[in-house]
Order: structure tokens, then C-alpha cells, then sequence
């Protein structure tokens, strides 16, 4: 996770994002590092192993969410993406890389991120929900997200590609995919509604192929950000973190559903909302072996 100093909503990427808003608050940058911080102690206290990074830059306005520049995984792999937004670019790390190879296994680093100049775009974690136990890479199709380059990174990680599209009630294409699902070990939370109907039932088909139970979310859920979840593994068991927002958005039965196998555990992040990006966003999940 990266804590903010010079958080705002960035101008930028509100172009194809329609769950940003411009952050009203004058102290805005205050809220959000104070809303990480908290974020990483209640993580911690479920006992969540959490590598915390110091933003570095003035001009990364979106650096709190270092899942769309970078992924790892359980071959000791580490892959580096190419962003849309220029101001994005700047959100490289090699400290955090060093870390990583430093801490963990870490049999290769491959860089994508020289696409940009190609106009081809992969953003992380946020252009692919990646079921790890059964290999499905799901892809909503944007400006963000190049089906090149999709089939590229799942020819190299050995996953299957399923890529579709989402819309929202205005037609405006999904910018990434985290936001409309997450896939967990035994659910995964979707809205379905926002899949044109062709590709909905074999979207469907994939995820009870892979053993999990589908919880639909309606377009105000979706809004309220309860797709941008993530599911880790803490010492006592799984947990579900996700937005006190997405929390507060969805129904007792399919709170239920969730609590048969995960933890809720909602962290309040209103002003971080603001950029367009929930939880889910604000966590690179760490795949690696361990030495």
C-alpha cells in the first residue's frame, strides 16, 4: 500500500472514469493519508502482513493506488504495466521492485509499461480480476484495457483470458474491471447488468464452472463501490476488505453469502473514493513465494 502526501482527484483520468468526482475538501490530501493510515492498522489487526510505502512525487495524484502499475504472482513473477493516464506514469517505483526481490522469491521482472507509447494499456489489478485458483483473468474491454495486451500478459502467466464488455446506465464503457467484480475463493460479487446479454450467460458459465457463487450487484452497488473488494487471507482466516461505503450498500442476504467463508471488514475512505477507486485499488496483493 502507498500512503498519500499530495492526494487529489486527478484531472487527468475523470475523463473516462465515472466514479470520480472533484474532492471538495481543502485538506483533502490530510484525510486521505489519515484514512490509509487507519486502513492499514485495522488490516493489521486482523492480521494482515502490510507493506507500507511513503508517496514520493507531487504529481502522483493517484499513487494510493499501486495495484494498476504493478502485479505478482505465485511463480515468483513481477509484471510492470502500461498506463493510460500520463501523469500515471510517473507512479513506477524501483524501490518498491528492490523491495520485493529483497523480501521474496523473485524469479523474473518483465516491463510492459513501453506499450504506452503504442497506445496499447493494461492497468494491473484494475484491468484484470484474476482468479488465481482456477487461472480465469477477467477483463472488461476500455480505453484502459487492450485485449493485446491482455492475451499477451495471459499467455505469459499461463491464465485463460475471458474479456467482455460493461457498460454503465449512460453507456460509458467500464474503465477497469475491479470495480464491476471481484472474485473471492468461494463467491464472486458482479453486476451482471452491466454486461451486454450475449456475453453475460458465458461470463456466468465460467464462474459456476470455477466453483463460486454468484452475488449480483445492482448499478447503485456497483456506484457504492461493493465490486471493488478484495479478499486476503489473515491469520484467523479470509476477510473480505471493502469501503465502509460498499459495506453499508449491500443486503443482509448477500452479506450473509459473504460471511459463510470471509470476514467483512469495511474501512471508511470517503475522500479516497473521490479519485474513482475503493479498496480494491489501494492494495497490490503480494503472490510471491516467500525465502
Amino acid at each position: 500500500m502507498v500512503r498519500p502526501h499530495h492526494f487529489t482527484s486527478n484531472p487527468q483520468t475523470m475523463r473516462d472514469n465515472t466514479f470520480q468526482r472533484s474532492c471538495l475538501t481543502t485538506d483533502q490530501s490530510l484525510h486521505a493519508y489519515n484514512e490509509v493510515t487507519n486502513a492499514v492498522e485495522v488490516l493489521k489487526q486482523e492480521g494482515i502482513l502490510v507493506h507500507l510505502f511513503e508517496d514520493q512525487h507531487k504529481d502522483t495524484p493517484d499513487s494510493v493506488f499501486p495495484n494498476n502499475w504493478f502485479t505478482t504472482h505465485q511463480n515468483g513473477e513481477i509484471l510492470t504495466y502500461p498506463m493510460y493516464a500520463q501523469s500515471r506514469r510517473a507512479e513506477y517505483r524501483k524501490d518498491i521492485i528492490d523491495f520485493l526481490t529483497d523480501q521474496y522469491k523473485v524469479s523474473s521482472v518483465t516491463d510492459y509499461s513501453f506499450l504506452a507509447k503504442e497506445n496499447s494499456f493494461l492497468e494491473g489489478t484494475g484491468s484484470l480480476v484474476i482468479d488465481h485458483q482456477y487461472k480465469f483473468a477477467y477483463a472488461v474491454e476500455s480505453k484502459r484495457t487492450t485485449q493485446s495486451v491482455v492475451n499477451t500478459v495471459c499467455e505469459q502467466l499461463k491464465l485463460t483470458p475471458v474479456v467482455f464488455n460493461a457498460y454503465d446506465m449512460q453507456g460509458t464503457a467500464v474503465y477497469h474491471t475491479n470495480v464491476l467484480m471481484c472474485v473471492a475463493t468461494e463467491f464472486a460479487m458482479i453486476g451482471l447488468d452491466m454486461v451486454p446479454n450475449e456475453q453475460r450467460r458465458q461470463l456466468v458459465s465460467h464462474l459456476l464452472q470455477s466453483y463460486h457463487q454468484v452475488i449480483e450487484l445492482s448499478g447503485d452497488q456497483i456506484n457504492n463501490f461493493c465490486g471493488n473488494a478484495i479478499e486476503l487471507q489473515g491469520k484467523s482466516g479470509r476477510i473480505l476488505a471493502l469501503s465502509a461505503t460498499a459495506f453499508k450498500a449491500l443486503t443482509a442476504a448477500q452479506i450473509k453469502v459473504i460471511e459463510k467463508s470471509a470476514k467483512l471488514v469495511p474501512l471508511p475512505i470517503p475522500t479516497i473514493e473521490s479519485a474513482g477507486g475503493s479498496v480494491r485499488c489501494m492494495i497490490a496483493g503480494i503472490h510471491l513465494p516467500t525465502k
